[in-house]
């Protein structure tokens, strides 16, 4: 049996999140204060007091994914069995430090750096994405085709027939009602105020590009699926360079688990807030027992 643990991204968070792994846990607790010095305010306090409206601001939702997750895989000292691993768009990086590439500290400072790059991108240019349902991937691809030079592209690869698209308003809007037209079941624009994973997020891949440059990586203990191109890494160079190369690029989790599952992978664990991605491996494929696990 081949185990693989995945790590979700920014959308996953609620009110409350980390609290019982807090309570129970002296090693929670160590990270939990550490991660509040990190970042130079009190996650923690926000986390386990504060309100949904709080926790949805991109400074906070980024790390406080990561450090819930992050520290409930070390409690459960996932390196001892985790033979593959891979986490969605934020969640790449929970996944790294789960797995040794990252020290906690250094994985949670480019997170903080990731967040507030991105959100000064979407400050800089009215953006956007959408949720279309119900089309063949390469039909969604070929709506975005149709309306270059407009900027709308693939960027989230869910599961098949789950494709989210991400580019300026107007781009966005248009590609809706095309792939309505072309029999999409649900086409619908997400509530973000951002192009994540489009050429719109290039400002935050060159400025968070500075500070992956600036940062130790090590080999992982289990290589880890990288959402650009879907294959295994675990050279700390090939790793560093997918990374910087993730905000432009899609995000491609339906190939990933895949790939994963091609790899052997015959159960995977979701670890953090939510029960996102466990639900998309059961779509994806039904050779692989999904789970999640927030405590």
């Amino acid at each position: 049996m081949s185990k693989a643990y995945l790590f979700p991204g920014q959308g996953s968070q609620h009110p409350g999140m980390g609290l019982e792994l807090y309570e129970r846990s002296t090693l929670a607790r160590e990270r939990f204060a550490e991660a509040d010095a990190v970042l130079g305010f009190s996650l923690s306090e926000i986390l386990f007091r504060g309100t949904a409206e709080e926790l949805q601001k991109t400074s906070v939702t980024q790390p406080a994914i990561f450090v819930h997750s992050v520290i409930l895989a070390q409690v459960l000292n996932i390196q001892q069995d985790a033979r593959m691993a891979a986490g969605h768009s934020l969640g790449e990086f929970s996944a790294l430090t789960a797995v040794g590439a990252l020290s906690f500290a250094d994985g949670l400072r480019l997170v903080a750096e990731r967040a507030a790059a991105m959100q000064a991108a979407c400050d800089a240019q009215p953006s956007t994405m959408a949720a279309i349902v119900g089309l063949e991937d390469a039909a969604v691809e070929a709506v975005c085709a149709e309306l270059a030079p407009q900027v709308v592209v693939p960027a989230n690869y869910n599961s098949p027939g789950q494709l989210v698209i991400s580019g300026t308003v107007e781009a966005v809007e248009a590609a809706i009602e095309l792939s309505k037209s072309r029999g999409a079941k649900l086409a619908k624009r997400l509530p973000v105020n951002g192009a994540f994973h489009s050429p719109l997020m290039e400002p935050a891949r060159a400025r968070l590009a500075q500070a992956i440059e600036q940062t130790t990586f090590h080999a992982p203990s289990c290589p880890v699926y990288q959402n650009v191109n879907a294959q295994p890494a675990t050279d700390p160079a090939v790793i560093r360079q997918n990374l910087i190369a993730q905000l432009t690029g899609a995000v491609r989790w339906t190939q990933s688990i895949q790939a994963m599952a091609a790899d052997g992978m015959t159960e995977a664990v979701e670890l953090g807030p939510g029960t996102v991605l466990a639900g998309l491996v059961k779509r994806i494929t039904k050779d692989v027992a999904a789970s999640s696990r927030e405590v």
